[in-house]
């Protein structure tokens, strides 16, 4: 397969009104949560990326009837907690971690066996951080040596756990909170415990499908055995791809954004609070609640921005937005330092470093650390990067265009379709000089 490159021109500003694709946290949840009601659940907003499609057509593979996705639209045909049926070969996850390490959860309690597998890059990312905790709840999950996929999920009688997990993950949590489905109701409940706050979509669309879950202080408890019932998600747009933009308008001269229809959930809204501690001019309009989540339109101009000690309580709440945000501090005024990030080493690719490449690329002084990393603000030249396969740093470093003073080309550019289908388009419009070719 040929390469897909991002070139970017530097210098431009971002101006307009539009609305990011779908937020694929929700987006996975409708499709799992909804396969396993009773009844139909409708969806708006449904992301078209090819990780959310991924975990669409897995489902479809276990039994369950999903209409074809029309302008962000579909149905799901339930079949229950114990509906689903024995695929015929390995469900294939492509490139997403969440739909990996939400469905080992999902897949402990079934009755029949299954095999997980992904992309070369999902196959290389941990998944003993999920494996662990459901063995420890009575599962059979199986890694390949190093803790990795393809893994191979046997029946088994699952039992509540108390567990305390040692990372804030939502995936983690989500996994457990899945898997809890599927413990007897007279063996009590499944206590989460987190260490910091992190999302809680899963938590939330479980209430929206009328199921009892019960939230205290740091602790989620739940009981097995219940029943979901099909509902309508209307899904926000992603606050994750909704990033980018914010950091793009918030760097460049004379930039005046609007994003509509943005999903501000408190557990996501880490970027947000971070860049207005560095100086973003960055307002709320319309807030209202829809389906149980927070949204709102979101209007960014252009503002200096400084560097900043990132506060720790944040950093579990914008864990996935860390790339724009290197951006951002690349531009700031000063020393931005970012500690207790660990969590990025282990992502799509160890964003800390490829990040740090880059950002050497382009000029920028830095000091790489175990957990994090300091960037010295300062003028952004140009050159090529590797994103390694990471659709986040290649839109990452597509804003930085608009501080560049020479060009920038971005290589291995082909899984930013995973998350943000029609970004360049979305880019070009706004007013980011980009041109995508094959090479």
């Amino acid at each position: 397969m040929n390469d897909l490159v991002f070139t970017i021109q530097p210098g431009g500003l971002l101006e307009g009104d539009i609305r990011v694709p779908g937020d694929k946290s929700i987006s996975h949840r409708s499709i799992i949560l909804g396969a396993i009601a009773q009844g139909t659940t409708s969806v708006e907003g449904f992301l078209e990326g090819e990780d959310s499609l991924a975990t669409l057509r897995a489902f479809r593979d276990l039994g369950v009837t999903i209409n074809d996705v029309t302008n962000g639209n579909t149905e799901i045909q339930g079949v229950g907690l114990h509906g689903l049926t024995e695929p015929v070969g390995p469900l294939d996850l492509g490139n997403s971690g969440t739909a990996m390490r939400l469905m080992c959860g999902l897949l402990a309690g079934q009755s029949f066996p299954s095999v997980l597998i992904g992309d070369d890059s999902l196959s290389n990312r941990p998944m003993g951080r999920v494996a662990e905790p459901l063995n420890a709840m009575g599962a059979d999950v199986r890694l390949q040596a190093g803790g990795l996929a393809p893994i191979e999920i046997l029946p088994s009688r699952l039992q509540p756990v108390d567990y305390a997990m040692p990372v804030a993950s939502a995936q983690i949590k989500s996994c457990l909170l899945l898997a809890a489905l599927y413990t007897n109701q007279s063996d009590g409940q499944t206590v989460i415990t987190e260490p910091a706050p992190c999302r809680d979509h899963t938590e939330r669309m479980l209430r929206g499908f009328g199921y009892e879950i019960s939230t205290e202080g740091s602790s989620i408890s739940m009981s097995g055995g219940g029943t979901l019932t099909g509902c309508h998600i209307d899904v926000p747009a992603d606050i994750s791809s909704a990033a980018f933009y914010m950091v793009g308008a918030s760097i460049a001269k004379g930039s005046d954004l609007m994003l509509r229809h943005v999903g501000i959930n408190p557990t996501r809204t880490g970027v947000i609070n971070i860049l207005q501690e560095m100086g973003a001019d960055i307002t709320f309009e319309n807030k209202q609640i829809v389906g149980g989540e927070p949204v709102a339109d979101i209007r960014v101009r252009y503002a200096p921005l400084k560097g900043i000690n990132i506060p720790a309580e944040q950093v579990p709440l914008a864990i996935d937005e860390f790339p724009a945000l290197f951006i951002a501090a690349s531009c700031a005024q000063g020393t931005t330092v970012l500690s207790g990030a660990e969590e990025l080493r282990v992502k799509e690719s160890d964003r800390i470093q490829v990040m740090a490449d880059g950002l050497a690329q382009l000029g920028i002084s830095h000091d790489v650390r175990p957990d994090g990393i300091v960037i010295e603000g300062g003028k952004l030249g140009g050159g090529e990067i590797h994103s390694h396969g990471d659709h986040r740093i290649a839109m990452a470093f597509a804003m930085a265009g608009l501080r560049a003073e020479q060009p920038i080309r971005i290589l291995d550019c082909e899984n930013v379709a995973t998350s943000f289908p029609g970004f360049s388009d979305l880019a070009g419009k706004t007013g980011l000089s980009m041109k995508v070719s094959e090479e």
